[in-house]
């Protein structure tokens, strides 16, 4: 049990509100571990290191997990089992936040399994658990004794009225024209995670550089923390390249190696590299039998450095292209007919094929989670299968990076789809990956906003994305910015900088980086360097699709909306569903109605149906009152009195036999009969019931 008189409470001011570090008290036997609460939001963080590293390793084994316990709102989980499951999407989203600054910040050749675990205990949803389980995956690592080249503050930054706010509540999201997820240490930027509203360049810069104002004096008060209470780090031996065998490597294959890349087909490239590095690895198996990983390495930093010189000495990339270059675009639309929207993106030899599905608002996605998003209306899908890089890859579930990429593509789109008054649809857009080599989110992006537009959804304004690279020489600080970067330049280059937006502005960024972060001045030129290229591929995909197509598939549903008083939604819905039942069936609709009285019909084909329906609920849901008229059914005869209409499901009335005719009429059978279609109208609503007049007998 720890000892209580060893924990320790930090304390600060966190944009206004107070943020609370416990420290020694809970997971004592974690190398690093925190409570950290904000509000009444509270996120226990703990961060392990394996004793030895894994053998073979030859990546980074860093694992990031962030849990949303549902009695952290007070819930109890759905479903059978009653408890949390698989982790769901925004889960999986947070954990990729949490992990994208802290992992450039490990020494290279380190192999140990590290394991972050981050845990929503409790959640105010006016304070958001994202930064704060990103402050405690900071101070967990700054205070344990894992080698780490930390402190990390982190941040979310809106736009109101021209102010920027930290950390906003759920009501300033809603007005916020900026939602940006920012990371860094107190020197530069590490992780950039944004959606707006088509928002300036300026806007967009100004939020990053005020969101890193507030980071430095997070990272000052974990400097702080770690220095009262942090552990020594560990002495570790890192894998390395032993000095001697990567000299003799250069010798002997430098010049093998820069001969093998002198193509700008990559087929060609690819082909010559590997028979050359074959070369090198078998030249060195005899020398050093038991380093051939060792060779192969040094074959690897050859190879960057090659192609890194090329671009940053030269301004010659891997394909020929100028810097600013957006390789050649192709696009079609429409091409999968009983698809209610459809187009390709083609950019190099990167292709998305993305479809467009419209469905009934009753259709959206039903959300379980720790914030008060019940339902999501737009759904992005994105998928990348194996054969789209040529690899012989059984298909999956979709696994983080792809719940990463279709969430930053629905993010780019979201700002431009139509409110729900004004196109009652839900809309489901899936993005497959038919081909990739570099930014295929970002095709997905462009894709998408063809098949919505394909689709007839009346988007705001075409979306269009491209990635950004970055080769830094990290003795001079010199830079250079590259336009849509493709695989090898994302592989060996520094930044992977993704920004989407329409004409106006921007909707959505993105940044990764393998750097220890990067300055203001590097941001401010990728950005413009990417509004050029946007408006480029904005052009390409206009010549394509000039406009939203004016009409919908005919194999789209066609939906009209209407509201009725919501004490009046028993009636429309009638006992076990009898009445709304009866209705889809006798008009071949499907109906749905909200708690607030919206009600939304659709029916495929002759929209005629659609509006039968609706006839049939406004009468049932209307209160009769003297002078309406309706078209209704005779159910019932008194042969002496009069003929009992129903002119709404469980609504009828009488018609006296004096009320059937100007002249006399004897019996009620020498003018109607049961199943007659009359037209009617009230002409008294009294205890006893309701008078109606017969207006007209229907054929």
């Amino acid at each position: 049990m720890p000892a209580l008189e060893n924990c320790k409470v930090f304390k600060t001011d966190y944009a206004g509100r107070e943020l609370i570090v416990e420290i020694g008290k809970y997971a004592e036997q974690a190398n690093g571990a925190c409570l950290v609460r904000c509000g009444d939001t509270a996120v226990h963080v703990s961060v392990c290191m394996s004793e030895t590293a894994r053998e073979g390793m030859d990546f980074f084994p860093l694992s990031v997990d962030y849990e949303e316990k549902m009695f952290a709102v007070g819930k109890i989980p759905g479903g059978f089992k009653k408890r949390e499951g698989r982790a769901s999407d925004k889960a999986i989203l947070i954990s990729r936040l949490i992990d994208r600054p802290i992992r450039p910040l490990f020494p290279k050749g380190i192999f140990n399994d590290v394991v972050v675990v981050a845990t929503a205990l409790s959640v105010d949803p006016d304070i958001a658990p994202e930064p704060i389980a990103m402050i405690g995956s900071s101070i967990a690592l700054s205070i344990s004794d894992i080698p780490w080249a930390g402190p990390t503050g982190s941040v979310i930054v809106g736009l109101i009225d021209g102010k920027y706010i930290i950390n906003p509540t759920v009501a300033q999201k809603e007005e916020s024209t900026i939602h940006l997820s920012l990371a860094g240490t107190k020197d530069a930027i590490l992780m950039i995670e944004a959606g707006a509203k088509e928002v300036t360049d300026a806007e967009m810069v100004g939020a990053i550089t005020y969101g890193h104002e507030e980071i430095k004096k997070v990272c000052a008060f974990v400097e702080e923390i770690a220095k009262e209470v942090g552990k020594p780090k560990k002495e570790m031996e890192f894998y390395h390249i032993p000095e001697d065998l990567d000299a003799a490597v250069k010798a002997y294959g430098y010049d093998k190696l820069v001969a093998a890349l002198d193509t700008f087909d990559r087929q060609e490239r690819q082909t010559r590299q590997a028979a050359a590095e074959k070369e090198i690895i078998e030249h060195f198996a005899e020398i050093y039998p038991d380093q051939i990983r060792e060779v192969k390495d040094s074959i690897y930093y050859i190879v960057k450095g090659i192609v890194r010189a090329k671009i940053f000495e030269n301004g010659v990339r891997p394909d020929g292209r100028t810097l600013k270059e957006v390789r050649p675009i192709w696009c079609e639309h429409g091409i999968l007919p009983r698809v209610h929207g459809s187009a390709v993106f083609t950019r190099g030899q990167t292709q998305a094929l993305t479809t467009c599905t419209l469905g009934m608002l009753g259709e959206a996605q039903r959300m379980e989670g720790l914030d008060e998003e019940e339902e999501k209306r737009y759904m992005h899908q994105y998928n990348f299968p194996g054969y789209c890089t040529g690899e012989a890859k059984a298909l999956r579930s979709p696994g983080r990076r792809e719940i990463g990429h279709g969430a930053l593509a629905e993010r780019a789109l979201i700002p431009v789809i139509p409110d729900e008054s004004e196109f009652p649809y839900a809309i489901r857009v899936v993005s497959d990956i038919y081909s990739s080599n570099g930014s295929s989110s970002m095709a997905s992006v462009c894709g998408s906003t063809m098949a919505l537009m394909d689709a007839g959804v009346p988007i705001k304004a075409p979306v269009a994305g491209c990635a950004m690279g970055l080769v830094k020489d990290p003795e001079t600080g010199k830079y250079v910015i590259l336009t849509d970067i493709q695989g090898l330049e994302d592989f060996l280059g520094d930044m992977d900088f993704k920004v989407a937006g329409t004409d106006k502005g921007i909707t959505a960024i993105q940044m990764d980086i393998k750097i220890k972060g990067i300055s203001e001045e590097i941001m401010l030129d990728a950005i413009a360097q990417a509004q050029e290229a946007r408006k480029h591929i904005l052009g390409k995909m206009l010549e394509c699709i000039p406009a939203v197509n004016e009409e919908l598939s005919v194999y789209a549903p066609k939906i009209i909306t209407f509201n009725i008083n919501p004490e009046k939604i028993g009636d429309v819905v009638g006992k076990q569903g009898k009445v709304i039942n009866k209705i889809i069936e006798q008009t071949g609709t499907k109906i749905d109605i909200e708690e607030d009285g919206t009600v939304c019909i659709a029916c495929y084909g002759d929209v005629a149906n659609a509006n039968r329906a609706k006839a049939i609920v406004e009468s049932i849901a209307h209160d009769p009152e003297v002078g309406d008229m309706f078209v209704g059914v005779v159910v019932r005869i008194l042969s002496k009195v009069g003929a009992f209409v129903e002119f709404a499901p469980g609504k009828d009335g009488m018609v006296h036999i004096s009320k059937l005719s100007e002249q006399r009429v004897n019996q009620v059978e020498d003018v109607l009969n049961i199943g007659d279609k009359v037209k009617v109208e009230i002409i008294k609503i009294g205890e006893k019931g309701i008078d109606l007049r017969l207006l007209e007998k229907m054929d």
